[in-house]
């Protein structure tokens, strides 16, 4: 999927066409599960690049990502 903004508006491309959001309106979140930055369009999560979080926050996007850590005895970190 490709994104790309112009102003405050962000372009999703998708498989049946585009869909188009103000970035003010989008909210970047961390997927627990897939440990990647997205945003819910519609009931549909968009999975982003940093690159891709980076271009939607200057936008206007609010980043509201959350750094995940690892609580697994195991753990390294």
């Amino acid at each position: 999927m490709a994104v790309r903004t112009q102003d405050k508006t962000v372009f999703f491309t998708t498989d049946t066409g585009e869909e188009i959001r103000l970035a003010e309106d989008l909210v970047v979140i961390t997927d627990p599960d897939m440990r990647m930055s997205a945003v819910d369009v519609d009931g549909r999560r968009i999975f982003l690049t940093e690159a891709e979080v980076d271009m939607l926050t200057v936008a206007g996007a609010k980043d509201g990502r959350e750094n995940l850590k690892e609580t697994d005895s195991d753990s390294v970190v």
